[in-house]
């Protein structure tokens, strides 16, 4: 999903005083990660860190069989809601409002059936929409979740973003600081003295060696998504990425980029997924968003009072 590339730890930006030197990568939930940091993390914050990504893994993915929401898909039912849920799936639910339903948490079984499924098959199986009354199947209120009937619970909107915040919340609980995760183009960056920014590259969705601008980030989070991520070829010839619009279970044809700031990284990324449909900008808007994006003509977009560098 990453439309933005960090620049490597120790090259300064302007005015920055702090050098994060020590990097930690590895691989989760599927992408490359990377936390900078100013000194090498310890064995006992890095397993907090794995924990809350193995926790989160197991109820939320909808890639393995033990998981929360694998168990919900075959089955439907009641279960003990994750301590998530409401967070991510109450914003699921403002998204899903502005947009007229293009965004869509039930959206799990025509990602599938278009090929981004648990085997990553890539075997496009056709259109399908998400159930349309996702509100009425899914609940989630007084600790538990719920679904009617089996359905698919993707959570890709904005979890991972809301992941890269809970791994900031274990890095401050261990009173690291300062320091920037990035999760494949979702990134937070906490702690930086006055005055210091990470420098942010906003890829161009055709051109990887080519930037359309810089976002400079001194705190809060961005994040970032691109139809050139997650691609391949559908059964008709015809390009599929994993932005589907939930309504028709088709691919999203007009933006091919997005990129919002945010104050935390769940938020950014629900705006980032929001923006490329019609209500987009008014989500972004309502939760203090600032937005760049690009349309599939090579027009850029931005928000009111966006701090963006853009290169046009």
């Amino acid at each position: 999903m990453s439309a933005a590339h960090v620049r490597p730890p120790g090259a300064p930006g302007p005015a920055d005083p702090i050098v994060l030197r020590a990097t930690r990568e590895f691989e989760a939930i599927g992408t490359r990660w990377r936390i900078d940091t100013a000194e090498p993390l310890a064995a006992s914050t890095i397993a907090a860190v794995d924990d809350v990504i193995d926790r989160f893994d197991r109820e939320w993915s909808r890639f393995r069989p033990d998981s929360v929401v694998a168990a919900l898909a075959r089955s439907g039912g009641a279960v003990d809601a994750p301590v998530d849920a409401a967070a991510m799936l109450g914003l699921s639910a403002e998204a899903s409002g502005a947009t007229g339903g293009a965004v869509n948490p039930l959206v799990g079984g025509a990602l599938a059936r278009r090929g981004y499924d648990a085997g990553s098959s890539l075997v496009d199986r056709g259109a399908e929409p998400a159930p349309p009354g996702w509100q009425q199947m899914l609940t989630w209120s007084d600790g538990r979740l719920a679904l009617s009937e089996p359905a698919t619970i993707d959570v890709g909107a904005l979890g991972k973003g809301r992941l890269v915040d809970l791994v900031s919340v274990a890095l401050r609980e261990a009173s690291i600081e300062p320091f920037v995760v990035d999760a494949s183009g979702d990134l937070i960056v906490h702690g930086l003295a006055e005055g210091a920014a990470e420098r942010v590259a906003l890829e161009h969705p055709n051109d990887p060696s080519r930037a359309i601008g810089v976002w400079e980030v001194s705190r809060g989070a961005l994040c970032a998504s691109a139809v050139n991520r997650r691609a391949w070829t559908g059964h008709d010839g015809g390009g599929l990425h994993h932005v589907l619009d939930a309504r028709t279970g088709e691919p999203v044809r007009t933006i091919v980029a997005t990129w919002a700031v945010a104050g935390d990284a769940m938020t950014a990324d629900a705006a980032a997924t929001a923006l490329f449909f019609d209500g987009g900008d008014a989500f972004a808007a309502a939760h203090d968003v600032e937005w760049v994006r690009m349309t599939s003509a090579g027009r850029v977009e931005w928000s009111r009072g966006c701090t963006a560098e853009l290169f046009t």
